[in-house]
């Protein structure tokens, strides 16, 4: 008895396709299958691959056409999801893994930007290559023009000021910069805004989560106990506040020796996977601690846009995709919002 096609188990969301409504056609002519299909992921690179699978999976010959659309969570002009890059102390990789996710949507076939929503200690601009004095320009006296940068958009405070000028600003001031960037900034219609917070759960989080519809969390940790134990904390942050945790990123968590070749655990094993399994979400992705991640985005072009065929680009690519197909599957099972009747009786 041949598989069906809404059985296909999607190899990012991890579900049928019959359940996640990915199929939009489907017909078998001139004795093979010719499939429409529809993901909420982007896509870029996998049609060659699924279409193998699901002609393995059919035990027939397939003519997969495959296209990306995605979910709309967000209620931000020109940018279709919101997902917050967070952690719960600082020194964790959060910024770093934040603009590769960026560019690693980019990658995949998506329209992707990076809001750098730590207004004390902004780093984008450097990572990105963003010269010190280039400033956004302005529209219409009121709206930002995002920064490009290898292929996405990009704002942040760290073009707004030079890299000595401090934000010494109480929390409400801090919160209303957040505002008014998320607010005056003119998105180019970006299926995804990366949003890098600051580490630890305040003021920034909360004005987040309560000025804007957030699609999903990343959070970033290392395996040490200590990082771990901060990680609980974000997660527990935006459980709070019902935004949805859509995987783990766990950095640092190996060093191989140049010389020998033996891989060490610097800061421990295992952590990541640990806290991903005790809150049911997925671990995106584990990262090695390399000098060559450091020493490229510290030089303004991040390891995906520096190396485009390299292991660790796959890697952040791969991380990519699960958050994006997480936020996918999250939207499709949000509750709907009620509904008020009245009785005239």
């Amino acid at each position: 008895m041949p598989n069906s096609l809404d059985s296909f188990v999607d190899p990012v969301a991890g579900a049928p396709w019959g359940e996640l409504g990915a199929v939009r056609r489907a017909a078998r002519l001139d004795e093979r299958w010719h499939v429409d299909a529809v993901l909420g992921y982007p896509v870029d690179g996998l049609a060659d691959d699924y279409s193998k699978a699901l002609g393995q999976w059919l035990d027939d010959e397939v003519v997969l056409d495959l296209t990306f659309s995605p979910p709309q969570t967000s209620k931000t002009p020109g940018a279709a999801n919101l997902i917050a890059v967070a952690s719960g102390k600082g020194g964790v990789g959060k910024s770093t893994t934040a603009v590769n996710l960026a560019l690693a949507l980019d990658r995949a076939g998506a329209k992707a930007g990076i809001l750098d929503a730590d207004i004390y200690g902004p780093s984008q601009g450097l990572m990105l290559g963003v010269a010190e004095g280039r400033k956004p320009e302005v529209k219409d006296g009121k709206f930002f023009l995002p920064i490009r940068a290898h292929g996405i958009e990009a704002i942040s405070m760290s073009m707004m000021v030079t890299d000595r000028t401090p934000m010494v600003w109480r929390g409400p001031m801090a919160s209303g910069a957040l505002q008014q960037l998320m607010g005056q900034t003119a998105w180019g219609d970006l299926d995804y805004l990366i949003v890098d917070m600051p580490p630890g759960t305040g003021d920034i989080q909360l004005t987040l989560s309560q000025a804007a519809a957030v699609g999903g969390a990343v959070i970033v940790t290392t395996p040490q106990e200590v990082a771990l134990l901060d990680a609980r904390k974000g997660i527990e942050m935006f459980r709070k506040v019902d935004i949805p945790i859509l995987g783990i990123v766990e950095n640092m968590a190996w060093f191989e020796c140049d010389g020998c070749g033996k891989v060490h655990h610097l800061f421990g094993s295992g952590g990541g996977e640990s806290v991903a399994r005790e809150y049911d979400v997925s671990l995106l992705g584990s990262f090695p601690l390399d000098p060559a991640i450091r020493e490229q985005t510290d030089g303004g072009t991040p390891p995906v846009a520096a190396e485009r065929e390299g292991s660790v680009t796959a890697l952040y690519i791969d991380c990519a995709r699960g958050a994006a197909s997480a936020l996918w599957r999250a939207s499709t099972q949000a509750a709907p919002a009620p509904s008020i009747s009245i009785d005239s009786q």
